[in-house]
């Protein structure tokens, strides 16, 4: 009696694609906190103490990009100085 071949006997099998949908859904997602004025006030003190962007991004947890876009619409000189 003769065996039975499968198709695939002789070819690698590849993974699956991967689903950038699902991917997505998995990830976590950040959510934008509001600057309250008590925000605006220590950032403007971190401001005139000339405070590096790094102890104030730690200190307020947020990122150096949103306090630099906040420094800016404010007016307010931040990080870069020498």
């Amino acid at each position: 009696m003769a065996k039975k071949v499968s198709r695939k006997a002789g070819k690698k099998s590849s993974p699956p694609p991967r689903r950038k949908a699902a991917a997505r859904a998995t990830a976590k997602r950040r959510v934008r906190v509001a600057y309250s004025k008590a925000d605006v006030k220590e950032l403007k003190g971190h401001s005139k103490a000339k405070t590096p962007l790094k102890v104030i991004a730690k200190t307020m947890k947020r990122t150096e990009g949103s306090l630099r876009q906040k420094a800016m619409v404010l007016g307010i000189p931040l990080g870069h100085r020498r």
